[in-house]
């Protein structure tokens, strides 16, 4: 039993091994010691919930199998009575938040226990996952290396084995880039399928809400907790299809394109058809972004630029700011291409998967080193948008996405494969995380 998972803590609970008082102390106190990793901790409140949900379990009235099992919160979310910072020193000012946001509330509602607001890039505007402002959190044995973005405290606290699970928010990769650099499993759903109130905007038309756990499993029970409904029971899919041209990308890393042919591999021999072929929706998509720009970015420059044009812009990381202000210089006619160009391509994908899973590369690359990107702004814009090249497709087209780990290259470090689908398939995606496991072994993948 791996006692860092959310199925693993269920159980140290149910029986009887461990109590809520000592799975929340034992987090706080791994909290407190990775520095930036967290904005704010609630230490009173969850240690005063913890107790409450030990009187119980001790009563035998638990809330659910999950009362008492914290999770990490990425600072966008409303937790009542905490300020929502968003990562920028710009609202540290603000009212703290009268109620929870909707999904921490359904989770509260279950007995589970937030700790902490987790740190991300300013906005949740970077993929790299830096902050000159709090800090950039560094997963465990990798500290030379950039956690991923923007959900990096949430990514990093799963990866350090605080908190078996963390809420994040993904809006161009913002959850399947730090999962993959931090060898967990991250969440992407299509937009709508959780409550969004209570959470702090980017790009209105592509922000999700998303999830970190250290597997796929525990992907799948936290969709319905966040949801508030039983878990899916759906059939796992058996036809995948591999996205040939990702494959043939130039800036493809060798071990990230070896290791997914390999992880498709096995799935083979556990009974799936796997096909590599090019899909033209994909294709088209990464043109329609490449000719006209990203138009998360141009809905994030638009929500800024009353804050843009203040005095309070000399407070934000000025690589936030420059990223902000090419966007904001985005023509209208190009805004209004994508969106018919979205519309369209989002209904030939479903057409051209017919209920197929795909394969990606989540990241075309392992974590890069995080001091030349501290240093070198060039560099931090270039690898930044290689960074989200990938998800960003599966944002455009409103593809739910499960990150998880297909193996390390030769320097140990995780690479990942992204199983997606069309949008509003988001329990088949799930379904085939749950054949990952049972095919590769708990073990070895996430």
């Amino acid at each position: 039993m791996d006692t860092g998972t959310l199925a693993g803590q269920a159980r140290l609970l149910i029986e009887h091994i461990e109590t809520p008082d000592m799975l929340v102390s034992k987090a706080l106190e791994k909290a407190r010691a990775s520095a930036g990793v967290f904005i704010s901790l609630m230490e009173e409140a969850a240690l005063a919930e913890a107790a409450a949900a030990t009187r119980r379990r001790s009563a035998g009235a638990a809330l659910s199998d999950f009362d008492g099992i914290p999770f990490a919160v990425k600072d966008l979310f409303d937790v009542a009575g905490s300020v929502t910072s968003a990562g920028s020193r710009t609202r540290l000012a603000v009212p703290t938040a009268p109620r929870d946001s909707a999904i921490v509330a359904n989770l509260r509602k279950l007995g589970m226990i937030p700790i902490g607001k987790t740190n991300l890039s300013e906005f949740a505007f970077s993929g790299l996952g830096l902050n000159p402002h709090f800090g950039t959190p560094t997963a465990s044995g990798r500290e030379d290396r950039v956690p991923g973005g923007s959900s990096s405290g949430s990514a990093v606290a799963v990866q350090r084995g605080i908190v078996p699970v963390a809420l994040g928010t993904d809006t161009a990769g913002s959850v399947r880039v730090p999962a993959a650099f931090n060898g967990i499993a991250g969440f992407r759903p299509s937009r709508g399928r959780y409550d969004m109130r209570g959470v702090y905007p980017l790009a209105a038309s592509f922000d999700t809400v998303g999830l970190l756990a250290k597997n796929a499993e525990d992907c799948v029970v936290m969709d319905a907790l966040m949801r508030g409904v039983a878990p899916a029971n759906t059939a796992a899919p058996r036809r995948f299809i591999i996205e040939r041209s990702m494959l043939d990308d130039p800036e493809l890393e060798p071990a990230v394109g070896q290791n997914l042919l390999a992880f498709a591999g096995l799935l083979r021999s556990g009974g799936g058809l796997v096909e590599s072929r090019v899909m033209p929706s994909i294709g088209r998509a990464r043109a329609a972004i490449g000719k006209f720009g990203w138009p998360g970015g141009v809905e994030a420059a638009t929500l800024h630029r009353g804050l843009l044009a203040s005095k309070e812009r000399a407070l934000i990381d000025p690589r936030v700011v420059a990223r902000l202000d090419i966007a904001a210089a985005t023509p209208v006619a190009n805004m209004i291409a994508l969106r018919r160009i979205r519309t369209g391509l989002i209904r030939a994908l479903r057409h051209e998967l017919d209920g197929a899973i795909l394969i990606l590369p989540t990241v075309p690359h392992v974590a890069p080193l995080l001091a030349p990107l501290a240093s070198n702004d060039e560099l931090f814009a270039r690898l930044n948008l290689r960074t989200l090249s990938m998800t960003m497709i599966g944002s455009f087209l409103d593809m739910p996405g499960l990150a998880v780990t297909s193996g390390t290259d030769p320097q140990g470090l995780p690479t990942s494969v992204l199983l997606t689908g069309a949008t509003g398939f988001d329990d088949a995606v799930l379904a085939a995380g749950r054949l990952v496991l049972r095919v590769h072994g708990a073990d070895s993948f996430s």
